[in-house]
């Protein structure tokens, strides 16, 4: 039960496209990530996630349409729906991520983006 900073975590690393766990909260997982270019389009089956853009503007690609998100929103993806998240014009995008502990980082796409553990910092 102490405060955790946001930007004291973001410190931490520096790679793109690997979250690192901040804290969990009953049976979610908060992540931190810094993205950059385009990830891999995938879905997840069972469970719903939630981007809070802290740093930049997420580009959350989806079949039909682009969802542009600032810095200060977020976006729930729904289960189930494919998605993209990407970045534009070589801009490093910060966020923080809300999903269940059980959540694989590409869903049902296995891809050499894949992480497969995420590092507790």
């Amino acid at each position: 039960m102490k405060a955790i900073s946001i930007k004291e975590k973001l410190s931490k690393f520096s790679k793109n496209w690997h979250p690192h766990h901040i804290a969990t909260v009953d049976n979610m997982q908060v992540i931190l990530a810094k993205l950059k270019g385009e990830f891999v389009w995938h879905s997840h089956d069972d469970e719903d996630e939630l981007f809070q853009v802290i740093k930049g503007t997420l580009h959350m690609q989806f079949r039909d349409r682009t969802e542009v998100v600032k810095a200060g929103e977020l976006i729930v993806v729904p289960k189930g729906v494919e998605h993209n998240p990407c970045t534009k014009n070589d801009e490093e995008v910060h966020v923080l991520l809300f999903e269940k502990l059980n959540t694989a980082h590409t869903g049902n796409v296995t891809h050499n983006m894949t992480q497969t553990v995420y590092p507790k910092i």
